[in-house]
């Protein structure tokens, strides 16, 4: 597939279902409408979108990122940048008092982010400030997404007729922890600001119309008619079916990388294969999105 190109805007297609890396773009600046309109088209194609060597303040990402929609504040207010609540650090460094600076279990589990809320988030920004390496130099902490369409298409007729109309239970409360992980246990305001909600298994995209799974182990704690046990078997079956190596794109941090990725379209997953003093510091904001239908 060849790169699009508009005046300095190159899209360079991943060898991967999914994934592109946007070249000729400087995200502190103030961007022509109309490369952001490329931009998001490139967006909605392929899911994941990678921009490199890229040094933004807060207020720049926000900027960015809210040409995509209004801008959600985490529920987990701790880890919000202070001045800045649309953007939630994600860290593993603590404070002179031993306490995590941002989010320290950065999705341990495969899963779209927020899809607890009623009308879960479009997409969200990944910001690196600081990456962790191995002492031969080598960047750790990769995110791995799952692209969720392909993975879709690829199923029988038979799967998808059974799969039509049926409806999962995310959970924020009972998501699966990881062993050791060092995600805090959700308070009594937390849990009641996120009650079980249900979304259809199978969801149509807003822009495009393209259908992908959207049901994964972890959050999603049943399907609404089913027994549990043979709804949390199909919930572990098709997760497995979305995971497969040929839908992965796996992102090998640099500082200075700005990942930006459709909730509606993907899922991913945070590779913990670092420790202090190996240091991590991203930021993120997350997009708005609508009732998934």
């Amino acid at each position: 597939m060849s790169a699009v190109v508009s005046e300095e805007l190159r899209v360079v297609p991943l060898n991967v279902p999914i994934g592109a890396e946007i070249q000729g773009v400087d995200l502190s600046r103030d961007i022509d409408r109309g490369v952001m309109r490329q931009i998001e088209a490139a967006y909605d194609r392929h899911s994941v979108l990678v921009f490199r060597d890229q040094r933004l303040t807060p207020e720049q990402q926000i900027r960015f990122s809210g040409f995509f929609g209004p801008l959600e504040i985490h529920v987990l207010k701790a880890y919000l940048l202070q001045g800045h609540p649309e953007i939630l650090v994600v860290s593993n460094i603590r404070d002179d008092e031993g306490r995590f600076i941002g989010l320290p279990d950065a999705g341990q589990t495969w899963h779209t982010d927020t899809s607890y809320r009623q009308k879960p988030s479009r997409g969200s920004v990944l910001y690196a400030l600081e990456i962790p390496h191995a002492p031969d130099g080598r960047p750790l902490g990769d995110t791995l997404f799952a692209g969720t369409a392909p993975a879709y298409d690829d199923l029988s007729p038979e799967m998808k007729a059974m799969l039509a109309g049926k409806k999962a239970v995310h959970s924020y409360g009972r998501r699966k922890r990881v062993p050791g992980s060092q995600r805090a246990k959700l308070t009594r305001e937390q849990l009641d600001q996120t009650p079980d909600v249900a979304h259809p298994v199978v969801r149509t995209h807003p822009n495009t119309g393209r259908k992908a799974l959207y049901v994964f182990s972890g959050e999603c704690t049943g399907i609404e008619g089913m027994p549990e046990a043979r709804a949390l078997e199909l919930i572990a079956e098709l997760t497995e079916h979305c995971i497969r190596p040929e839908y992965i794109y796996r992102h090998v941090w640099r500082r200075g990388d700005v990942v930006m990725w459709d909730n509606a379209a993907t899922l991913h997953l945070a590779t913990p294969d670092y420790e202090l003093p190996q240091r991590r510091l991203l930021h993120r904001t997350t997009i708005e999105g609508g009732v998934p239908r």
